[in-house]
């Protein structure tokens, strides 16, 4: 099943060539659009991707081998981003553990956009050492645009939640995500890949925390 958000491409066409069942709903926000999309599933087990996720082969051994003996309410993977044609298993991207294998009525998606989380509170998981493929960013100037374009949905999305910004975030938390990822993660082992990575995620930490500032003074 695929859930579109009225794609101008031929992602209808692709999908239903492939035996998909195809529905459209506007989008308001990645939790809404993964929660229809859970409603929607016809089936007891689900097993979430995103439009650049997929299923790596060891990954697809592993849930055959559930399949026959299905003994949680969910599985928990590690993904693995391709950024710019390098597979990054350092800092702070690795290993982006991901709850996408569950049963349909165990829980929902919550966080805040853009970053979507699944929870099953009290639930049964159990963690697979297999990786979910990430093809996030083929050029630096992809990265950049979301960097900018994720900022202001989380933003927005933290006013709503009732949640301020100061001059302190604007400082500290930038700077404590960088170390955390270059550091401490072992970015810097990737050389001038996780340079890049972990500046561009400092960077969208400073820009949420200023557009969130922004918001607080435009509703003042």
């Amino acid at each position: 099943m695929v859930v579109d958000s009225f794609s101008s491409d031929k992602t209808q066409e692709i999908a239903e060539n492939y035996g998909a069942r195809f529905i459209q709903n506007a989008f308001k926000g990645h939790i809404e659009q993964k929660n229809l999309a859970k409603e929607q599933a016809s089936c007891d087990i689900v097993l979430s991707l995103d439009a650049d996720e997929a299923v790596s082969p060891k990954m697809r051994a592993e849930i055959e081998k559930l399949k026959a003996n299905w003994n949680a309410d969910g599985y928990v993977f590690k993904r693995c981003t391709n950024f710019c044609g390098t597979w990054v298993r350092k800092g702070s991207w690795y290993p982006d553990k991901k709850l996408r294998l569950w049963a349909r009525e165990k829980g929902q998606w919550t966080g805040i956009n853009p970053h979507d989380k699944f929870e099953i509170p009290g639930g049964n998981i159990k963690e697979i050492d297999a990786e979910i493929e990430h093809y996030s960013y083929y050029t630096l100037a992809e990265y950049q645009a979301q960097i900018v374009k994720f900022s202001t949905i989380s933003a927005k999305a933290m006013l709503a939640k009732g949640k301020r910004s100061s001059l302190l975030n604007l400082i500290a938390n930038p700077a404590w995500r960088f170390f955390k990822g270059f550091v401490l993660k072992g970015a810097f082992l990737l050389g001038k890949t996780g340079f890049i990575i972990e500046k561009g995620a400092a960077y969208e930490t400073y820009l949420k925390y200023m557009k969130l500032k922004q918001l607080q003074a435009s509703n003042n």
